[in-house]
C-alpha cells in the first residue's frame, strides 16, 4: 500500500536533523587540526607533542586518519543493523534517538584534554573521545540519511527532500564556522583565555545542535511515512551486492575524489584564510557566511537545472568550478595576482556558490535514485546499505586527505613559509579532475528510464 506524502512541516523537522550533525562535525572538522596543530601566531596552547613519523607525518593526520577508518568500517555495521530492525518506532527513528546525545557530548570531550601539558596523555585522550565521537556519529547519521530514499517516493520528492537538506546542513557548517567570532566576543566580554572561550563557544553550540538532531526523532512518523520494509539479507550480503551495482560503484568512487578535495578545502580554509591571504580568523566566519548567502541563491537554480537538464549534467559543471576554486587557493596571495588579498577570499567563495549548492543537494538524491532502482529490479530495499557504502567511499577519501593534507602542513603552515597550504591546493584540483573523469562514465538516464517502467509494469504500487 502507498504511504502519504511526507508534508513541507514533517521535510523540516527531519532537516533540523541534518543542521544538528551538521553544526557538531563542522566543529570537528573546521577546528580539529588548527586548534591541535596552529599556526604560530594563532595564541592557542600547545595541548599534544608536535610529532612526525618519517619527518613528515603527523601523529595528529594518523589520529584523524584512524577515526576515519573506523567510522567508514562501522557505516556498513550500522546500516545492516537499521536495515533489518523491527523496531516500533521505526527501524531508522529507534537509531538516531541512540546516537545523537553521546556525539554531543564526545564532540565537546575531544576539546578538554584532561592536561594543560602536551603529553602522551592527551594523545591518548584525543584518540579515545575522536574514535567514540565518528562511532555515535554514525549510529545516527546513516539511518538519518536512509530515510531520503524512504521518505520521498518519486524523484522530484526525493530532490526537494535533498534541498531541504542542503538548506540545514549549510545552516549547521555555517553556524559552525561562525565560532571565532563568538570566541573572539567571549573572550573580549568575560576577559577569558582563547581556548576557554573556544570551549564555551562550542558548548553553546553543542545545545543548539542537540535540539535539531531530536526534533525529527519527535515529530517525523517514521511508520506513517516511510516506504522502507525490513531487510533479510546479511550484512556481507548486502554489501556484497551493494557493491556489484555498477552505477552506484561509479558514483562512489567519484565521490570519494569529492570528499578529498572537499576535506582539504574545508579542514585548510582556516590556514588559507589567516596564513595565505593573511587576514583574521573572523576574516574566515564572513568567507563561510557569504558562502551560505550566496549557496543558498543558489538553490532554485540547481533544483530548475537537475530537473531541466539532469542531475548528472549539474555536476559536470560544478567539478569544473570546483578545479577553478582549488587553483586559486593554490596561488592565493602570490605578489603576482592583481587582486587585493581579502577580494581574493570573496571571489573563493562566489566561485563555488554554484557547486556548493549542487554538491549539497545532488548526490544524495542520486543515490535515492540508485537505490530505489535496485529495489525495484531484486526486490530487496536495502537503502540504509547503499548510503553507508557512499559513506563507506565518503570517509575513505577525507581520511586519505586529512593524512595527506596534514602531512603536507610539514612543508609549511606559516605566514611566509606557506609550501604545504599551496601543495594542499594542487592536490585538491588534481583529485577533483580525477572525480571529474569517472563521473562521467554514470548513466542517469537509463536508471531513471528503466525504474519508470518497472513502477508501471508492478502498477504503481510503490
Amino acid at each position: 500500500m502507498s504511504k502519504p506524502t511526507l508534508p513541507l512541516s514533517r521535510g523540516v523537522a527531519y532537516a533540523a536533523g541534518m543542521l544538528g550533525w551538521s553544526l557538531v562535525i563542522g566543529i570537528i572538522i573546521n577546528y580539529l587540526v588548527y586548534i591541535y596543530l596552529p599556526p604560530d601566531d594563532a595564541g592557542l596552547p600547545e595541548m599534544i607533542p608536535n610529532i612526525t613519523l618519517f619527518g613528515i607525518v603527523s601523529i595528529v593526520g594518523i589520529i584523524t586518519m584512524g577515526s576515519r577508518l573506523l567510522d567508514a568500517i562501522t557505516d556498513p555495521w550500522i546500516a545492516s543493523l537499521s536495515d533489518r530492525s523491527r523496531s516500533p518506532r521505526g527501524r531508522r527513528i529507534s537509531y538516531m534517538l541512540a546516537g545523537g546525545l553521546p556525539m554531543v557530548v564526545l564532540m565537546l570531550l575531544v576539546y578538554l584534554p584532561p592536561s594543560t601539558e602536551p603529553g602522551l596523555l592527551n594523545l591518548i585522550w584525543l584518540t579515545i573521545t575522536l574514535y567514540l565521537f565518528y562511532i555515535f556519529f554514525t549510529v545516527y547519521a546513516v539511518p538519518h540519511n536512509a530515510l531520503i530514499a524512504e521518505l520521498g517516493h518519486t524523484p522530484e520528492e526525493r530532490l526537494n527532500l535533498c534541498t531541504y537538506l542542503s538548506v540545514a546542513w549549510f545552516l549547521g557548517a555555517v553556524i559552525a564556522a561562525q565560532a571565532p567570532v563568538f570566541y573572539e566576543i567571549m573572550m573580549d566580554a568575560a576577559g577569558i583565555s582563547k581556548i576557554a572561550a573556544i570551549r564555551l563557544t562550542f558548548a553553546v553550540m553543542g545545545v543548539v545542535a542537540l535540539v535539531c538532531l531530536y526534533i525529527p526523532v519527535f515529530l517525523v512518523d517514521e511508520k506513517k511515512y516511510s516506504s522502507g520494509e525490513p531487510s533479510t539479507i546479511s550484512m556481507k550480503e548486502s554489501l556484497k551486492l551493494t557493491f556489484k551495482n555498477r552505477p552506484f560503484v561509479i558514483f562512489a568512487f567519484s565521490d570519494l575524489t569529492y570528499w578529498f578535495f572537499m576535506t582539504i578545502l574545508q579542514t585548510g580554509l582556516i590556514y588559507y584564510i589567516t596564513v595565505l591571504l593573511r587576514q583574521e580568523e573572523t576574516f574566515f566566519s564572513t568567507i563561510f557566511l557569504v558562502l551560505m548567502v550566496g549557496s543558498f541563491a543558489c538553490y532554485p537554480l540547481v533544483n530548475f537545472a537537475a530537473k531541466a537538464a539532469g542531475k548528472k549534467a549539474v555536476l559536470v559543471v560544478s567539478f569544473l568550478l570546483f578545479i577553478t576554486v582549488m587553483v586559486l587557493v593554490m596561488l592565493a596571495g602570490m605578489d603576482f595576482v592583481p587582486i587585493a588579498l581579502h577580494m581574493q577570499g570573496y571571489l573563493l567563495a562566489a566561485i563555488a556558490f554554484f557547486p556548493m549548492a549542487a554538491f549539497g543537494i545532488l548526490p544524495n538524491a542520486i543515490i535515492a535514485d540508485i537505490a530505489e532502482n535496485e529495489g525495484l529490479r531484486t526486490g530487496s530495499y536495502r537503502e540504509g546499505m547503499f548510503y553507508a557504502a557512499r559513506n563507506f567511499m565518503m570517509k575513505i577519501g577525507q581520511m586519505l586527505a586529512m593524512l595527506v593534507f596534514v602531512s603536507l602542513l610539514t612543508f609549511g603552515r606559516d605566514v611566509g613559509d606557506d609550501l604545504g597550504l599551496r601543495l594542499a591546493g594542487l592536490t585538491g584540483a588534481l583529485f577533483c579532475m580525477a572525480g571529474l573523469i569517472i563521473f562521467a562514465f554514470y548513466n542517469e538516464k537509463r536508471i531513471i528510464r528503466e525504474s519508470v517502467d518497472l513502477k508501471k509494469e508492478s502498477g504503481g504500487a510503490f
